[in-house]
Formats: C-alpha cells, sequence, structure tokens
C-alpha cells in the first residue's frame, strides 16, 4: 500500500536540518545591513576592504561546498557536517576578536570554508524516502529564506546592543547550537548512500557546463547575488548619510520592505506555476530588478525613494530566489539534477564575493550611485539573455526505485516506462537501482509508475513503516 505521508523520522530530519541551515545562515547575513556603518574605526578599513570583507566567505564556499560534498560520500555525512560548523564557529571568533579589517576579512573567509551545504543536503537524502525528498528540501528552502530576512532586520537590532563585534560573538553561539540540534535531533541514517538527484556527478561537469540553457540560470543566479552583496556595501551608507535615517532605525525600513514584499510575491508564484508562465514571470522579476537598482541611483537621497525601490527590488529578488533553482530541476537532464544544482550553488556563492569586490572598489573610487548603475548593467545584461532563453517545459522530476539491474534489463526497463503517458525522458541508472524521469504532473498517472517500483527495506531505515513502492515526485 502506498505511504502517503513522512515517517516522523523523517520530519524529524527535515525540521532539524532546516533549523542548522537556518543558525548558519543568519550567522551569515547579520552583518550585511551593519557593516558599512560601524567600520570607519577599523585599522587599515577602506571601502574596497569592507566589500571584500562582506562577500569573501562565498570564494571559500564556492571552492569547497561540492569538495565537502564528496568527501562526506566518504568519511560520513554528520563529521563533515561537525567540521564545517567547526570552522565557522571558529571563523566568527576570529572576526569578533579582530580590530583590523584584515582580521575581519580572515574571519569570514573562515566562515565560508565551514561549506555545509552539499553534505546537509546529502544527509537529508540519506533520511528520506524520494517521495518526500521535495518535501525535506522545501523545508530547508522555506528555512533558508525565511532567516535570511530575520538577519537583515535582526542585524541592525543587534549591533546596537552589542556592537559589530557582538554580532560575530553570537554567530559563533550559533554554530554552536546548530553542532548542538546536529548531536541531538538528526537522525543518524543506518546506510549511506550516492544520490545522483542531490549531489553532483564529476563526470557531468562537462555536459552541465556545456548546457546553454542552464549557464542561463547559473549567471542569473550569480548576478543576483552579486547585486544583493553590492547593494548593501551603499544602501545602509545612503539611508544614513544621505536620506537621514539614523542607523538605529535601519530595521524598521528591511522590516516594513521585506513584509510587504514577501506577500505580493504570492500571486505572481501562483501564477507562473499553475497558469504555466513561468518565463513571463521571470523576466518580468529580471525587468523589476533592472528598474529598482537603476532607481536608488536616483533617488539615494530620499527615504521615501528608497525605500520604494527597496521594496520592488525584494519583490523582485523574492521572485528569483524562488524561480530559479525551480527552473533548474525543470530544464536540467533527469539523472543531472544533482550535477546542476552543485553548479548552480557554486554559481551562487561565488556572485556574493564578486558582489562585494566589485560594489566595495567602486564606491570608494566612484559613488554609491556607481555601484546601483552598474548592478542595473548587469541585471539589464541577464535580462536580455533570460529573455532569448527556451520556455521551460513544465515538468516534474519523478524517481522510481527498480531495484537491481544490469544494462540490458535497463535498457529494456526505460523503453517500458517511456510508453507511460505523461513520461517525457527516462534514465535508467543500473549501479543506482533507480529510474530517472521527468514527467508532465497533468497527464501521467502515478499508478501506471507504480508497478515498476520494487520496495527498498533499506531507505530511512529509522522510520515506523517501510512504503511498499520507493518513488518519488521531486
Amino acid at each position: 500500500m502506498k505511504n502517503s505521508g513522512m515517517t516522523p523520522t523523517e520530519r524529524r530530519a527535515a525540521f532539524s536540518l532546516a533549523g542548522i541551515f537556518s543558525t548558519r545562515m543568519l550567522g551569515l547575513f547579520m552583518i550585511l545591513p551593519v557593516f558599512t556603518l560601524y567600520t570607519e574605526h577599523l585599522e587599515g578599513a577602506t571601502p574596497f576592504l569592507i566589500g571584500l570583507a562582506m562577500g569573501i566567505y562565498g570564494l571559500t564556499q564556492a571552492i569547497l561546498q561540492i569538495p565537502f560534498g564528496m568527501l562526506s560520500d566518504r568519511i560520513g555525512r554528520k563529521p563533515v557536517i561537525y567540521g564545517g560548523l567547526a570552522i565557522f564557529a571558529l571563523g566568527s571568533v576570529v572576526a569578533a576578536m579582530s580590530d583590523t579589517v584584515t582580521g575581519i576579512i580572515i574571519g569570514r573567509a573562515m566562515q565560508g570554508a565551514g561549506a555545509i551545504a552539499a553534505a546537509v543536503m546529502a544527509l537529508a537524502a540519506d533520511l528520506t524516502r524520494e517521495e518526500h525528498r521535495l518535501k525535506a528540501m522545501a523545508i530547508m528552502g522555506m528555512s533558508m529564506g525565511v532567516s535570511f530576512s530575520i538577519a537583515l532586520i535582526l542585524g541592525p537590532m543587534v549591533n546596537s546592543w552589542f556592537g559589530l563585534h557582538g554580532i560575530f560573538w553570537m554567530t559563533a553561539v550559533l554554530a554552536l547550537v546548530g553542532m548542538a540540534i546536529l548531536a541531538l535531533l538528526v537522525p543518524t541514517p543506518v546506510i549511506s548512500r550516492f544520490h545522483r538527484d542531490a549531489e553532483p556527478v564529476p563526470a557531468q561537469f562537462k555536459n552541465v557546463l556545456g548546457d546553454s540553457q542552464l549557464l542561463r540560470l547559473d549567471f542569473g543566479i550569480f548576478v543576483l547575488h552579486l547585486i544583493l552583496t553590492a547593494i548593501f556595501v551603499a544602501v545602509p551608507l545612503a539611508l544614513r548619510d544621505q536620506a537621514g535615517l539614523a542607523s538605529e532605525s535601519h530595521w524598521k525600513v528591511y522590516l516594513f520592505v521585506l513584509v510587504i514584499s514577501f506577500f505580493a510575491m504570492v500571486p505572481f508564484i501562483i501564477i507562473a506555476e499553475k497558469k504555466r508562465k513561468m518565463k513571463q514571470i521571470f523576466v518580468g522579476a529580471i525587468t523589476l530588478l533592472m528598474i529598482a537598482v537603476l532607481s536608488l541611483s536616483q533617488v539615494s537621497d530620499s527615504l521615501t525613494g528608497i525605500v520604494i525601490a527597496l521594496l520592488a527590488f525584494f519583490l523582485a529578488f523574492n521572485l528569483l530566489e524562488a524561480s530559479l533553482p525551480s527552473l533548474v530541476a525543470k530544464i536540467a537532464p533527469a539523472d543531472k539534477k544533482g550535477t546542476a544544482m552543485g553548479v548552480y550553488t557554486s554559481s551562487q556563492f561565488m556572485g556574493a564575493f564578486v558582489g562585494g569586490v566589485s560594489g566595495g572598489w567602486l564606491y570608494q573610487h566612484m559613488s554609491g550611485d556607481a555601484v546601483f548603475m552598474f548592478c542595473g548593467l548587469l541585471a539589464s545584461i541577464w535580462l536580455i539573455l533570460a529573455g532569448t532563453m527556451k520556455p521551460p517545459r513544465h515538468l516534474g522530476s519523478y524517481m522510481i526505485n527498480v531495484g537491481q539491474v544490469d544494462d540490458i534489463q535497463a535498457k529494456l526497463l526505460a523503453s517500458e516506462i517511456s510508453k507511460v503517458a505523461g513520461v517525457v525522458e527516462v534514465v535508467v541508472i543500473p549501479e543506482d537501482g533507480v529510474a530517472y524521469l521527468k514527467i508532465d504532473s497533468k497527464i501521467v498517472d502515478e499508478e501506471d509508475l507504480e508497478r515498476f517500483s520494487v520496495p527498498d527495506e533499506e531507505l530511512n531505515p529509522e522510520s515506523d513503516s517501510t512504503p511498499a513502492a520507493d518513488k518519488a515526485l521531486v
């Protein structure tokens, strides 16, 4: 009989891993809205070095997140996550104890070196059946989005109470909280497996990097996080020095624009998915992003103007942040989703690094308005690339556990599965014992696919029930 709900173990895994992601995200981003305001006293501080300090975590994160994920395949998920959180905590302490901008740069680089994202995703895959993996990943994704929003509001408040160094000390404590969650709440899988849907395959990098449609999305997330980091070099200073808003009141602006933009984006997400208007909404959001950052260059001396521009910016940002991973999943070949997401995530972190460096350099050598104009230029290039992308197929990824098969059986099985109405693409990987599908969920009948699946009693061994069919719409 089909098991339609997550088991208690799966729910505990999803929410506890979301807690680890959230505490780490909160610590990383609390400095964004305050860093440029409270670094004048640091020895050697310049706008360029301040921007470098803001973004350098992205460089080390981009370099190490895929290798750490691969390392977790060899030595286990939890040891890698413990190690990453320990490095993150140590980097936070280094930054907290530094009175020079160089010391904070080193601390932020160490924070990024605690690159646990891929290992956490792999652990989530170990602890959830395919049919519920999307739910677990969605829970973690939503928790990171909420945590990012809270960080922008909480950062100025914590700074007013404890100062910039207090934020870093709090970040170190949050890393220890993450380690406690890992020890006390996250289940330990009896067996860890490689998950092609959640982890990159090195042999697939060439194909993924040669896909022009996926490259457009990688460039998009690179630009989006470049702009995010760059504007936070200039916006806090514009609010304080040009618009005349006291630093301790900045959180009110962020609270207002984040709450309004969050609720405003919901109808557009529904239209994109339900009405199948994904490309139209996506291109429209990039257009709004471009208008918002260009507007900031014209209204930087007006509090009302900045608030309106930020409202438009975060509406566009939220839409794009939600749409981009969905587009990657729709466009990536059925058996290359994990690799495509790995490249996408590395592009995101690299964008944060380049954004901090370029934003700081432009502010130091030109002006805050130059930062906004540069961001607008990049958004316009992205708009051109997005406008020429192929409309995405509205397909979902689906996995069927087919058990042990050889190459000949895999080909025959793929041929049979492809005959099911609504199945667009099938790849059966014998060594995985899994069939990776792309399906049109409005057409396909899951019962037609269920007959191809076999029980997998080793998957999620701690659960209180074993599914009759190990399959999933992800």
